[in-house]
């Protein structure tokens, strides 16, 4: 299955999509936190990395890869996931659950404190 449209809307950052089962947006933000790549998904075993404070994030490009994918590039300089067209439709359609789980995730963390040393040495 491949989108009919792929749209981005810089000034809201989100992507609008529209398959045959109707049309989705999906913001940059959402994208960015659920990005195939490996460093996020755990593809190699080492734990997968859950980005924060992604709420400012824009894509900067839309690379298309093949007739399968696209890869997205974030302003924060991830590029590495490639999204193919089964992903972003999975992505849309489960959206709201995934989303939920995101906002769970995020209000569980301790927020960072610009002020506190993330480690201290002592020689």
């Amino acid at each position: 299955m491949q989108p009919s449209e792929l749209r981005y809307r810089r000034a809201e950052r989100e992507l609008v999509l529209t398959w045959d089962d109707g049309t989705h947006t999906l913001s940059a933000e959402f994208l960015r936190v659920h990005s195939p790549s490996a460093e996020v998904q755990d593809h190699d075993g080492r734990g997968g990395v859950l980005p924060l404070h992604k709420q400012e994030v824009a894509i900067t490009a839309i690379e298309p890869i093949g007739n399968y994918a696209v890869r997205l590039v974030f302003s924060d300089g991830h590029n590495t996931g490639l999204y193919s067209w089964e992903t972003l439709h999975r992505l849309c359609q489960e959206h709201d659950h995934l989303w939920a789980v995101y906002q769970a995730a995020v209000a569980s963390t301790e927020p960072i404190d610009p002020g506190k040393p993330v480690q201290t040495f002592q020689p």
